[in-house]
């Protein structure tokens, strides 16, 4: 399977995963083990179609591109670490303790997270609507749900599960987009390199 189609899978893993997410935030679905287990993979799978979005446009997206993926990246890995810590430390302290870390270094380093993702998103989706390789309806509903995606403290809850919805769209759609994914152009690149090389 190619690079394209397996970031393609992990985007409509995301996708789910965040509808999922939005679903049992808002009582739509139960609050049990498995849920919350599932929780985290939303960001790391986002990780790895980004990933992938970023080498089927970078040739296009510039340094504007690369900046934005780095920090695209770095935020998602970051929010895969919040949400890890939220779901499997936080429910094993007591609640003084929580607010403590919340307080001090910890919540700062959710703050910063949430800025370098928020950052990220733009910058990233900026560069690949530039680009032209990805359908410009689905980066703008991927930054457009990211937006509230990544203060989810600072925006109303409604807000937030919104976003998380919007923001599944535009990864599904934009998987869609990898999942078919000429490869052609990269053998034939190959191919001459080949060529070359032997004469």
């Amino acid at each position: 399977m190619s690079v394209q189609r397996v970031a393609a899978v992990a985007g409509f893993v995301c996708a789910g995963l965040l509808v999922v997410n939005a679903a049992r935030r808002g009582g739509v679905l139960p609050e049990t083990a498995f849920t919350h287990a599932i929780a985290p993979f939303a960001a790391l799978t986002g990780l790895l179609a980004i990933t992938g979005i970023y080498l089927l446009v970078r040739a296009n997206a510039g340094a504007l591109g690369l900046v934005g993926y780095v920090l695209n990246s770095a935020g998602l890995a970051g929010a895969f670490a919040v949400e890890y810590t939220l779901h499997f430390v936080f429910p094993y302290l007591g609640g003084g303790t929580v607010s403590r870390l919340l307080a001090g270094g910890t919540g700062r380093a959710f703050l910063v997270t949430s800025a370098v993702l928020l950052v990220g998103v733009l910058t990233f989706s900026a560069a690949v609507i530039r680009s032209g390789d990805m359908p410009v309806v689905g980066v703008v509903l991927y930054a457009a749900g990211m937006v509230p995606g990544s203060l989810r403290n600072l925006v109303p809850e409604p807000v937030y599960l919104a976003g998380l919805v919007m923001a599944a769209v535009g990864v599904a759609w934009m998987a869609v987009r990898l999942w078919g994914a000429e490869e052609e152009p990269m053998v034939a690149v190959g191919r001459q390199r080949g060529a070359s090389a032997a004469g």
